[in-house]
This record gives C-alpha cells, sequence and structure tokens, in this order.
C-alpha cells in the first residue's frame, strides 16, 4: 500500500512539474500579455526590419552603384557588392557639383531660413497659443488655409512682385518670407509652437506678471527657454526642406551661376541628357547622379545622425504626433 501511494506521489510530482514546465512556455512563448510574448517580438522585429529595408534600399543602391568601375557596371552578376571600390566617379561629381562653393551657398541659404523661421514662428505660436487679439480665430484659419494653396498656385504673383522691386536672381525672396513666420512650411512650424506653448501651465506666465514682466518679456524669458524641444523640430525640420527644396531656387534664380546643390543635380542631369543626345548613353550616367545625391543627401544624414536622440524625444514632448 505504502509502495502505491509513493508510486502515486511521484506521478502527480512529475505531472505538476510538466505544468510548470509548459506553463513557463507558453508564456515564453505567447507571454503573459498579448504584447510580451516572443512570437508578438518576432512579428514586430520583422515588421520594424522590413521597414527599415524600405528605406535604406534605395541608400544601399546608391552607395553600391556610385562606386563601381566600368566592370562592375556591365556585369550582371554584380548587383550589391563590388568587386572593386572605384571613387571616379564620386570626384567626378563632386566637381561637376563645385561642392565646397555650391555646399558653402546651401549651408547659408539653410541656416538663414531655419533660424529666421524658428524665431519667426516661435512668436506667432505664441501669440495664437497665449494672447488675446481681435480675429485670432479668423486669422488662425486663415493660417491653416495656406497648408489647402499648393504653393504653385502662388508663385506667379511672387515672381511679378520680386520683379518689380529688382529681387529675382537673388536669394532675399527666399530668405525674405522666413523673417515674416511664412517661407516653406512656416503655417505647420506655427502650428508646432502653438500646440506646445498650449500645454504649458499658465501659472507660470501669471508668476511672471506678478514680477512686473510684459508679454515680450514673459515670451523671452518664461516661454521661449521651455520651448527647446519644439526649437529643435522647426529647426531641423525647416533646416532640412529648405536644404531640399529645388521649387524655389528654380524659381528665383534662373540664370545665376552659383546655385545652390539642389539645383546643381539638376544641372548634371541636363548635362548628361545632352551628351546623350550628342554621343549617346554612358554606363557611368547613372552613377554620376548616385554620387551627385549622396554629395547632396550626407549634411542632413549626418545632421540627423548627431541630433536623432534629440528629435525623437522633441517630437514626442511637442505632440507632434498626436
Amino acid at each position: 500500500m505504502a509502495k502505491i501511494v509513493t508510486e502515486t506521489r511521484k506521478a502527480s510530482f512529475k505531472w505538476s512539474t510538466i505544468r510548470v514546465w509548459l506553463t513557463r512556455t507558453r508564456y515564453f512563448i505567447l507571454g503573459k500579455e498579448a504584447d510580451t510574448g516572443l512570437l508578438f517580438r518576432l512579428f514586430i522585429y520583422l515588421l520594424l526590419i522590413d521597414t527599415a529595408y524600405i528605406y535604406l534600399n534605395p541608400i544601399i543602391y546608391m552607395l553600391t552603384t556610385m562606386v563601381k568601375n566600368s566592370a562592375d557596371l556591365i556585369d550582371p552578376s554584380v548587383t550589391w557588392v563590388p568587386h572593386q571600390i572605384f571613387t571616379g566617379t564620386l570626384s567626378d561629381a563632386f566637381n561637376k557639383l563645385h561642392y565646397p562653393k555650391w555646399f558653402s551657398i546651401s549651408l547659408l541659404l539653410a541656416l538663414s531660413v531655419s533660424i529666421l523661421q524658428t524665431l519667426s514662428c516661435a512668436v506667432a505660436g505664441y501669440a495664437f497659443a497665449r494672447l488675446d487679439f481681435p480675429f485670432k480665430k479668423i486669422l488662425f484659419a486663415c493660417l491653416l488655409l495656406t497648408f489647402v494653396v499648393p504653393q504653385q498656385v502662388l508663385i506667379l504673383p511672387n515672381l511679378i512682385l520680386a520683379g518689380q522691386i529688382g529681387l529675382i536672381k537673388t536669394y532675399i525672396p527666399i530668405i525674405l518670407p522666413a523673417l515674416f513666420g511664412h517661407g516653406l512650411k512656416g503655417a505647420l512650424f506655427v502650428v508646432i509652437y502653438r500646440q506646445f506653448f498650449s500645454t504649458q501651465p499658465k501659472e507660470l506666465e501669471e508668476a511672471a506678471r506678478i514680477d512686473g514682466a510684459g508679454v515680450f518679456r514673459v515670451f523671452v524669458r518664461v516661454m521661449l527657454p521651455l520651448a527647446k524641444p519644439a526649437i529643435l523640430v522647426v529647426f531641423l525640420f525647416s533646416f532640412v526642406w529648405t536644404w531640399n527644396d529645388y521649387y524655389l531656387p528654380t524659381m528665383y534664380l534662373i540664370g545665376v551661376k552659383d546655385v545652390p546643390l539642389s539645383m546643381g543635380l539638376a544641372q548634371i542631369a541636363t548635362q548628361l541628357s545632352a551628351q546623350t543626345a550628342e554621343s549617346g548613353q554612358s554606363i557611368f550616367d547613372e552613377p554620376l547622379k548616385m554620387a551627385g545625391s549622396f554629395l547632396i543627401i550626407m549634411p542632413p544624414l549626418l545632421l540627423y545622425l548627431f541630433t536623432q536622440r534629440w528629435f525623437v524625444e522633441s517630437v514626442e514632448r511637442t505632440g507632434l504626433v498626436e
């Protein structure tokens, strides 16, 4: 009888051990909650890898194409990894873009516009968020309306005005609107600042006004230092969009010899098209375009590489993802 009881206890112990092991295995694979299991994590990682590949694939193709030599370009078996690194195409694109000079023009233009938009849009955003003034809702509705109106609709009267005051073939028509909170995507930046300032506690302003601070001092000494996340987001967006902008420089800088890099790439494409019409297409035409594109996107990529941590945190804190 004792032997039977002992065997029963052993069987019960083995079964409880198996149950514990099965439970742990189920929790490990499926998780105690839907978003903690191994299957869910594998699905998320697979989704992230696929998304990253979609965005990185053009850049990887660009890098591998621009460093191929003539033998790799005509070899159908060479797709991603060239047999030899060839920098001649990159050097040719560097010279055709007049990179030191045109890079300086693009940098100064992007910095000027981004700094002016960062400051002027902050003033407008604070006014819409905190101040009461006549026709406030109507003016904000007009601001939102600028999202609907395409830039191409307004370019003709702007060109006529710029021609009448002698600003064609200068950078002033591109920089000047940023001084007044306008320019490329200026309305979006005002909305970002308004969203951020609207979330700040009113007690901060009330305490400053008790100490005798006026509206301007409250904005400069209290609210603007708190707006570092919004400032970073607006500055980076404005810098990158101005750097990549091709439309406005093409409209205002017709016939100008020294142009931003965005126009330089278009000039390379035009030269290659003319050469193709005269002497036929060269195998280095596509690598040359890829090298030029790489030289143009490299500065914004480096900028984001060093600021991506603060940029992501700032986007979350400004409420832009809402």
